[in-house]
């Protein structure tokens, strides 16, 4: 086989476990927390420390890969992931975990950030395209058959499968990367560190400060000084920045409209569907008691329908104005979430079908139009710079909507189960505020074993009723926030301000 394909091969496999591991470990989540007794910002942490690492490492692992070789820092991050993803399996607890997930996402920047890099060097011309589609198909249905996948070796298995599969495949790839794979053509740059820190510090503290803001308060000292910290480091970020010869990220980039309209749209598509993703799995397992396998399955509407509609939609972002396609893609993302709020306490999981189909159908639509709108709205030299920035918010969005999402939900929840628990007589009204604190804290079964046994059927139907209640108003919110993005993407990505032509072949 050619060393082209031995190329494609290698880099569609490290991006197979990157992808997976941001929609597989979703349906685990219910389980890690029964596993390693974990909390409800303990589950946040398991998500969001794995894409904060990736966002913020993401565009200084570009600049590595110029300085030492894309090849060789695609399989160092290899060799991170992998190794990471051992220890996330043999975790002990949540904060071990946690760390190590937030070591998986720095391997997973190095691969992510380097990977267009060694596909561009060994193909050209329409191979190009090709080899470019390749790799957004498999991007698409890494994150289509993560649940089911991450169901089936939590429900057949263990959860500690979930990192474990990506073990065996790391060193197959690291092989192929190895063996088959030649290196880059190396550039002097200098990586911006002083920057990285400081964007990573800002992002840190915003999500920081969203988990621990219904426990501590959010007038807290704590709180409040983590929001000015985030504030700040955001600003020194900006200013590092602009005096750089070579920035990390320009943020002069900004000023196009086009550009900052892209961007926005992507963290508003993943700060609304993408991070309902982790409430969405506590519903169907923690509510309606579906085994991990079980809620996988449920949702294969939504992610084929993902990865059905965007060769669709990357056919017609040659023909139909980019920001129609965002607006229409975050519009159906919008009537989608609507509609899912039909959930009440005594609903099946087929109300979310109607609003999977559309969701689904909308990020489908949506995701190859970002693509198109980063890369074409700045020159062609650039357009690594473009899609870097469009991965990293993305990552961005994931991270601070499931914080934001969070503290609206735990708080909804706990206001109504303790209206709910006030109302079911003296016996639970005396230790209603130790029930709410354990059942908004994790795992609702915790909250059950100090309930008499003849109050808990009681107990559980105002868990479950709290719960529908939580998750309306963030379906609600997430709405919002999708149809602010379509909007934003409607008004700001104008036609004219595309440097080069939108194509098909750009990816997700």
């Amino acid at each position: 086989m050619a060393r082209k394909w031995w190329t494609l091969l290698g880099v569609c496999l490290g991006m197979l476990m990157l992808l997976l591991d941001i929609t597989i470990v979703n349906v685990a989540l219910p389980s890690i927390a029964g596993d390693l007794d974990a909390s409800f910002s303990d589950l946040q942490w398991t998500i969001d420390a794995y894409a904060l690492s990736l966002a913020a490492l993401m565009l200084v692992a570009g600049s590595l890969g110029d300085l030492l070789g894309h090849r060789r820092v695609f399989a160092g991050g290899l060799v991170v992931f992998s190794l990471s993803s051992l220890l996330c399996g043999v975790a002990p607890d949540p904060l071990f975990l946690n760390v190590s997930r937030a070591v998986q996402g720095i391997g997973g920047a190095a691969m992510f950030a380097t990977s267009l890099a060694l596909i561009a060097q060994e193909f050209q011309g329409r191979e190009r395209g090709t080899a470019l589609g390749i790799w957004g198909a498999t991007a698409g249905a890494s994150v289509a058959v993560g649940p089911l996948v991450g169901g089936a070796l939590t429900s057949g298995i263990d959860w500690r499968w979930v990192f474990f599969v990506n073990v065996p495949i790391g060193v197959a790839t690291l092989w192929v990367v190895l063996a088959k794979v030649a290196e880059t053509r190396r550039r002097q740059v200098r990586p911006d560190w002083l920057g990285a820190v400081a964007f990573s510090g800002a992002l840190f503290a915003l999500v920081f400060g969203l988990i621990r803001g219904n426990a501590d308060g959010w007038t807290s000292a704590k709180v409040l000084g983590t929001f000015i910290a985030g504030a700040v480091l955001l600003a020194a970020f900006v200013a590092i920045e602009l005096r750089r010869s070579e920035p990390m990220l320009d943020v002069r980039l900004f000023r196009r409209p086009a550009f900052l309209g892209a961007s926005l749209a992507a963290i508003a598509l993943s700060a609304s569907l993408f991070a309902l993703l982790l409430y969405i799995t506590l519903y169907l397992q923690n509510v309606l008691g579906y085994s991990p396998f079980q809620a996988g399955l449920r949702f294969l509407p939504l992610t084929l329908l993902v990865l059905l509609v965007a060769p669709i939609a990357g056919r017609l972002s040659e023909r139909v104005p980019v920001r129609i396609l965002l607006g229409a893609g975050l519009g159906l993302v919008t009537a989608g979430l609507a509609l899912m709020t039909n959930v009440a306490p005594s609903s099946g999981w087929t109300v979310l079908l109607p609003g999977f189909i559309l969701a689904g159908a909308g990020s489908g639509l949506t995701n190859p139009a970002l693509a198109s709108a980063a890369i074409g709205t700045v020159e062609e030299a650039r357009a690594g710079i473009g899609s870097g920035v469009n991965n990293t918010a993305r990552q961005v969005g994931i991270a601070a909507g499931i914080a934001a999402l969070g503290a609206i939900f735990q708080s909804r929840v706990q206001s109504v189960l303790l209206s709910q628990l006030a109302q079911a007589g003296p016996q639970l009204s005396a230790h209603r505020d130790a029930i709410a604190q354990q059942a908004t804290a994790g795992d609702p079964s915790h909250a059950m074993q100090s309930v008499p046994a003849a109050l808990r059927a009681q107990v559980a139907d105002a868990f479950r009723t709290a719960f529908v209640s939580g998750f309306d108003r963030i379906l609600w919110v997430a709405a919002a926030v999708s149809l602010a993005g379509a909007i934003l993407a409607l008004v700001l990505v104008r036609q004219r301000d595309f440097v080069t032509a939108p194509t098909a072949a750009a990816p997700a």
